[in-house]
């Protein structure tokens, strides 16, 4: 049996991305710039993946903006407002758990003059809105904080979070990084409050090299790309037609028969928590019930490194990760459990299963089996 628990790194293209893009590639490859018919069918996906994304948040259509993937988006939503709104102010909020995608460019800023707080977490990973009111003055132009974590699975208060933005500083833009939610939670940002929305498509079984910026209409935000003026100026770039056809046909997929696909996410994490909730070795990080991501769980093991552990549920062919998947295939060591508190040993002995869609109930027993069986083994040869 091979079972893949690495859904947060990336997911298996869904079948009906994979031939919209084949149609894509191979027959409907005009440029949709060019003014012929080859190039109106091209455009023509383009139209139609904006109209199933929009669907699913109900958003405007012109509020899309297509980009490479979730660091692109939150790229262009960062440094993008960071330099349309600098008259207005030079301060920006964040967390202490985001992804490199948001963490390294607020870096990149402060080095440009910017100041950046960062708001600490608590034990499970959720930041206090008493002190995100406190961060926010007539000075701040942008907050960034993420729906929910990558490693961890702890789902920030995004809608109070906009509330209090909105209420300390109305002109104040809100950045939700999105890309672990969007899919697994329904997520209105006009609703909530929310300004900017980074999504990446192959995390929702999408292809690789796609993603969206949501803007709310009338969003101060200045390119990052440039070039050719595609996309209204916002992102130059021929754009890649086969990766957002294959992006809208996932969007709008994931979105079909969505309570029963959470309610299976649900089942799923909560077998793999029960299976393993005895063992002494084991140690969960942040919440672990109906409050957390539907999807992920971090595990931390007594006396066995994560990479030993990967490799040894890799030989039985279970496929987990060792922490975040998306700054290296070397794990360092984690910003995130490191917020939370958790013990020093922890720190390089700390696995993250991310479930989808299509595992089965007898996966995860495979794992929880093959988990008591290696464990304990590697514990003792670990000692020796």
């Amino acid at each position: 049996m091979e079972a893949y628990f690495d859904n947060s790194a990336t997911t298996r293209c869904c079948e009906g991305a994979v031939e919209i893009m084949v149609r894509a590639l191979s027959e409907d490859y005009g440029n949709p710039s060019s003014l012929h018919g080859k190039g109106l069918e091209g455009e023509n996906y383009i139209k139609e993946a904006r109209h199933k994304i929009a669907k699913t948040m109900k958003i405007k259509e012109a509020e899309l903006i297509f980009t490479s993937g979730g660091t692109e988006s939150n790229n262009l939503a960062i440094l993008g407002a960071a330099m349309a709104n600098r008259r207005s102010g030079m301060h920006l909020v964040t967390t202490c758990v985001e992804h490199p995608a948001v963490s390294a460019p607020l870096k990149f800023l402060e080095e440009q003059g910017f100041s950046v707080t960062r708001l600490s977490v608590d034990q499970d990973g959720i930041i206090s809105l008493d002190k995100l009111k406190e961060a926010i003055t007539p000075e701040t132009i942008l907050v960034s904080i993420m729906y929910v974590n990558n490693e961890i699975g702890a789902v920030e208060p995004v809608a109070e979070a906009a509330r209090i933005i909105k209420e300390k500083n109305p002109q104040t833009l809100f950045h939700v990084d999105a890309i672990q939610a969007y899919g697994k939670y329904i997520i209105y940002p006009g609703k909530l409050g929310i300004d900017m929305m980074s999504v990446s498509g192959h995390k929702i079984h999408g292809p690789k090299g796609s993603g969206f910026l949501y803007v709310r209409e009338k969003t101060k935000l200045k390119p990052i790309i440039y070039g050719g003026g595609q996309q209204k100026n916002m992102r130059s770039g021929t754009e890649n037609v086969p990766a957002i056809a294959g992006l809208g046909q996932a969007a709008g997929e994931a979105y079909e028969n969505f309570e029963k696909k959470q309610e299976h996410l649900r089942q799923l994490k909560n077998a793999f928590i029960k299976g393993i909730a005895d063992e002494e070795w084991a140690h969960f990080n942040g919440r672990t019930g109906a409050d957390s991501a539907p999807h992920i769980v971090s595990l931390s093991v007594d006396g066995v490194r994560s990479e030993v552990l990967l490799h040894a549920l890799e030989e039985q062919h279970i496929y987990v990760s060792a922490g975040s998947a998306c700054s290296s295939n070397k794990p360092a060591v984690s910003a995130t459990l490191q917020a939370i508190g958790v013990k020093r040993q922890y720190l390089d002995a700390t696995v993250r299963i991310s479930f989808c869609k299509d595992n089965t109930l007898e996966e995860v027993e495979y794992c929880v089996k093959k988990l008591k069986e290696l464990v304990p083994m590697l514990q003792k040869y670990i000692r020796h």
